[in-house]
């Protein structure tokens, strides 16, 4: 008995320290600040003036230094030899600042599961009381918070870019405004705007004079060349989505760039040697295999009243020839009002009713005021609407990758298209790369299998993670990608990184505002 009860003791223990979760930073804060090494740590001037250098450089990180009591620190440090007695304050004011500072670069000073309900990625799990007390001990105050901050390439990149948009020089342009379609040799007194918009971010010559005022094969490269930074259609027409890009300003590109650093701090640290990442704005798929892209794929996306949400997971399973059971905001938004219609959409469709004791019902005996009662299968096939192949992946949402019907999709510019699932173009050379079982899933062998329309699932061995992200702006190659913000996220983001958010911002549909 003595030893079962030591055993159920260590069990609530156990149990009990499970359900208190992870600490917040101000938990952290608060220990450290009883922590009395730590405090004497802060004696070396080395460590401070470390932290303090290391605060003013946060803005090149997209962070603003005040929020680290910047300005407090630099005038606690000049008064410190003539005012000993402020010790205390000064040290616990560096203690804080130091551990906001390495949490909010470890994971982004804003949480987005508190502001976004379909932001499905796990916080990162750090002690920056036990970092701040060994960075102290071994003076390696700057060291400990730079291994804190996002190590992918891409981070680093927009870091750069940051750096570049801020050494530009500031602009003066009109609002260019016109409803002229440029064909060659075209001339106008808009195209002297057009170029010095070009000119300004590299995208033409800068010795290309505006006095020529002629729509030329030179002009129409660069526009171009600017359409396929900004992921539009590259046909060098200057149309209202390409003039619309052109009248936005650094400043705006510049906080959204800021936007961008602060969701690479939200990403896992790691996301993988292979795996597959979406990124949403960008509508494409990349493959990456042993941290090298090798393939990419375009996509079909949520639209922004059905968004596909931000998650990470792992694939664990194929589905060849799937069913296709209809989700409840479709049933409520397209399936009872055509229905209700014409009971000829289920036989349309092929979809089949069933009740609550999996019998199928006949259309005829349906009942829209009923329609929450029951369950709406669509048969396998090419035209099911999920395709041939449906690829699984644990997920709070329940979304997956597959194949469509609808495959003229792809050949749009605007593919934010889909009820939140991400359709893909290409989806069965995908399934035979991911299944890496050449003697039982070649293409041929695949293709059989899809032939007989029955379905199939088959379990994934290989660990591949996939990633579906949201980014608006990257830095690739000396040249700057920006896409349109199709969720609408990145001003309200802007405002709440620089603390200027407040109730009355009208905010996208996918912000929850407590």
């Amino acid at each position: 008995m003595k030893y079962l009860s030591i055993i159920f003791f260590c069990l609530f223990l156990y149990v009990g320290c499970g359900n208190a979760g992870p600490k917040s930073t101000d938990e952290y804060i608060d220990d450290a600040l009883k922590n009395e090494e730590i405090q004497e740590g802060w004696g070396v001037k080395e460590n401070r003036i470390s932290l303090i250098e290391a605060i003013k450089n946060s803005e090149n990180e997209g962070l603003l230094p005040e929020d680290y009591q910047y300005s407090k620190l630099i005038e606690l440090e000049q008064k410190l030899d003539s005012l000993p007695e402020i010790k205390d304050e000064y040290h616990e004011l560096l203690t804080t600042s130091y551990i906001k500072y390495l949490s909010d670069l470890k994971n982004g000073k804003i949480n987005p599961r508190e502001i976004y309900n379909d932001w499905d990625i796990e916080k990162k799990e750090i002690q920056p009381d036990s970092i701040l007390s060994i960075a102290l001990q071994k003076n390696k105050i700057d060291s400990t918070l730079e291994s804190h901050k996002p190590t992918h390439f891409i981070y680093k990149n927009l870091k750069k870019a940051l750096s570049l948009l801020k050494s530009m020089p500031e602009e003066n342009f009109d609002t260019i405004a016109t409803k002229e379609k440029f064909k060659l040799n075209t001339k106008s007194e808009i195209i002297a705007k057009i170029k010095e918009r070009l000119r300004y971010w590299g995208d033409l010559n800068k010795d290309d004079t505006l006095a020529n005022t002629t729509y030329n094969t030179d002009l129409k490269n660069a526009v171009i060349k600017f359409q396929n930074r900004h992921g539009l259609e590259a046909d060098g027409a200057i149309g209202a989505l390409t003039l619309k890009a052109l009248n936005i300003s650094k400043e705006t590109r510049k906080q959204q760039i800021i936007t961008n650093l602060e969701r690479w701090r939200w990403y896992p640290s790691d996301l993988g040697n292979s795996y597959l990442g979406v990124n949403i704005p960008n509508y494409y798929l990349f493959v990456v295999d042993n941290k090298d892209t090798i393939n990419k794929y375009r996509v079909v996306v949520g639209t922004p009243k059905r968004k596909s949400p931000i998650l990470s997971s792992k694939i664990s399973n194929i589905v060849f020839n799937p069913t296709w059971t209809v989700p409840p905001t479709i049933i409520k938004e397209d399936l009872v009002p055509d229905a209700t219609k014409s009971r000829g959409y289920f036989s349309r469709t092929r979809i089949k009713i069933f009740n609550y004791k999996n019998q199928e019902i006949s259309p005829n005996d349906w009942k829209p005021e009923d329609a929450n009662k029951y369950r709406y299968v669509q048969e396998p096939g090419y035209n099911n609407s999920l395709g041939v192949v449906k690829i699984n992946f644990p997920n709070n949402h329940l979304v997956y990758m597959h194949d469509t019907n609808h495959r003229d999709y792809f050949v749009y510019n605007y593919r934010a298209l889909s009820s939140g699932c991400v359709r893909i173009e290409k989806p069965l050379p995908l399934a035979e790369y991911l299944l890496k079982n050449p003697k039982r899933y070649s293409s041929v062998k695949i293709d059989t299998i899809v032939k007989t329309k029955k379905t199939q699932a088959v379990k994934v061995d290989c660990d591949f993670k996939v990633h579906f992200q949201y980014f608006t702006a990257w830095y690739k190659k000396g040249q700057l990608q920006f896409r349109n913000d199709v969720y609408r996220l990145d001003s309200d983001l802007y405002l709440r990184l620089t603390n200027q958010f407040s109730s009355d911002v009208v905010s996208s549909a996918r912000v929850i505002d407590k």
